[in-house]
């Protein structure tokens, strides 16, 4: 028997763990958190889930010589014969927290559920697809497609943005991003990968004939368990293992946001909202991709929203649908970009425009001489903080005094995972770590309590969604003044710190000392 002590061990400080842990040791087993091991869909499914579930019991590791099970009570003999009964191969038992073990249950009897509903996505999987799959690529059996539906269909109930299919020596790796975090969801055998990228593609209307090439294309659904529109971004890759799959994910039935519930604070929320009511001017949203910029965009746009005021947007894609708001998409193929799209709006007498994106010189220039002409105009923009956006309209040749003029203010962002609030774990840090962090002096001295993930059967692994943590740049006269002067990135952020601005990490702290977030979450987002 394996006494070896897993990799994924529970932190010594979680109090809760000191029983299983004292029951580990006194069986002589390693003792597993669930919370931090990857359990992959092929080790979920080494043994039937009602064994499982009768047994209490998860399977989280598997290979070709043994499966190691994690067990809530080691001492039911019983019980660890009736696994080795139902398992092909010999089983290593440890010991895991009981709580963790019923979370991980629950997700696996939901995954069952997915499997068995995965023939029900008819509006993804038209009878006419199996047809062609099977005179174009020789493929006479339903279990790719089966496999394929349920995976989008998992994905989608589980509120994922993405889903990648990454092609391996020996597999094709499915995996998915929840609330940012990418998970692998299943190994598929290399010799079925063709058939999985091939359903893709025929989904998105691609040409499976093309192995060399990238392509991109589109598709919508609507599962019949959730009766959500999702619209699904498809971009296939050549890579030397063979060709990989990106898929976004877009609830279209998802409704846009408010400035409050974004998690912006109040000083930040009335800065913001006194930029975008202004007759003229451009707030610019920056940050990575996926940090949440088109949600932010999207919530000054339903705060602004009036019938008295003309709000046209350009998008790529159109990520949320406001009634009200007249919402052009961008189309390459037909020659409507944000260029293009841009000029048509300026003539069809807009108070508030959208730019989805800034990507090109062109529509840089555009949109910041929208701003100088008697429009309200937002845009979103790829930099690592507020003040970069003036160094990177300057790299697409906007001229240093039209930033001045023209640009109100630039708010950067990105997303943490928000703590569950029925299980996370207070704890005080020492005034030395509080300082070492950069709490303020003031809050040093009075003691500032933080949080730790834990897991319930409510959550994933402690968290539950995002929020966003952000940092204002409001342009005031001496900031313009040092932008139309090309003045150096740090004495922008010298100037926009003394007039009130804040780092991102600073209000990550606020969040973590109110119990949204954690600093490991903060360090790894932020820092």
């Amino acid at each position: 028997m394996n006494t070896g002590v897993h990799p994924a061990v529970l932190p010594a400080f979680d109090p809760e763990a000191q029983g299983p842990r004292a029951l580990a040791a006194l069986h002589n087993l390693p003792f597993v958190s669930l919370r931090e091991a990857q359990i992959t869909i092929g080790a979920a499914n080494a043994l039937p889930v009602h064994i499982l579930t009768r047994a209490r019991a998860v399977a989280y590791f598997v290979d070709d010589a043994h499966i190691m099970v994690a067990v809530a009570d080691p001492a039911n003999v019983q019980m660890l014969d009736d696994l080795r009964l139902a398992s092909r191969l010999p089983i290593d038992f440890a010991v895991a927290p009981a709580n963790e073990i019923d979370a991980e249950l629950r997700r696996l009897a939901r995954g069952q559920e997915i499997l068995e509903r995965a023939d029900t996505i008819s509006e993804i999987a038209i009878a006419e697809d199996a047809t062609d799959l099977e005179a174009e690529d020789g493929i006479s059996d339903a279990p790719p497609i089966k496999l394929v539906n349920s995976i989008i269909m998992q994905a989608s109930e589980e509120g994922a943005s993405d889903i990648h299919f990454l092609p391996q020596a020996n597999a094709l790796i499915a995996r998915m991003r929840v609330d940012g975090m990418i998970q692998e969801v299943e190994r598929i055998p290399r010799r079925h990968a063709t058939s999985v990228v091939t359903r893709i593609k025929v989904l998105a209307k691609l040409d499976i004939a093309e192995h060399r090439l990238p392509q991109d294309g589109r598709f919508s659904l609507r599962p019949r368990s959730t009766g959500k529109l999702v619209d699904v971004r498809v971009a296939v890759l050549p890579t030397v293992e063979g060709e990989g799959v990106i898929m976004r994910l877009l609830d279209k039935s998802r409704q846009a946001p408010t400035l409050t519930e974004i998690g912006l604070s109040n000083e930040m929320q009335m800065q913001i909202e006194e930029a975008i009511y202004r007759p003229n001017g451009c707030v610019l949203v920056t940050g990575p991709t996926g940090s949440g910029k088109s949600t932010t965009v999207h919530a000054a746009l339903v705060d602004m929203r009036r019938p008295e005021v003309n709000i046209v947007t350009i998008e790529d894609p159109v990520e949320y649908r406001l009634a009200g708001v007249y919402q052009m998409q961008v189309n390459l193929r037909a020659g409507l970009t944000f260029a293009t799209g841009l000029r048509s709006i300026l003539r069809s007498d807009p108070d508030v425009v959208m730019v989805g994106e800034i990507r090109d010189s062109e529509t840089a220039k555009i949109t910041l001489e929208a701003a100088l002409t008697g429009h309200s105009v937002l845009s979103t923009m790829h930099t690592n903080d507020a003040a970069g956006a003036v160094a990177r309209l300057q790299d697409l040749d906007v001229e240093p005094f039209v930033t001045a003029s023209a640009v109100s203010a630039v708010l950067a962002q990105r997303l943490v995972r928000r703590l569950c609030p029925q299980c996370r774990d207070p704890y005080t840090p020492t005034a030395a770590d509080l300082a070492f962090l950069g709490f303020s002096p003031e809050a040093v001295d009075a003691g500032v309590t933080l949080y730790r993930h834990r897991g319930c059967p409510d959550c994933v692994k402690g968290f539950r969604g995002r929020t966003g943590v952000f940092q204002l740049m409001v342009v005031s006269a001496d900031v313009a003044a040092l932008i139309a002067a090309r003045a150096p990135h740090g004495d922008l952020v010298e100037a926009a710190m003394r007039g009130g601005m804040r780092t991102i990490w600073a209000d990550g702290l606020d969040k973590a000392s109110a119990g949204l977030t954690t600093i490991d979450e903060l360090n790894r987002v932020v820092r």
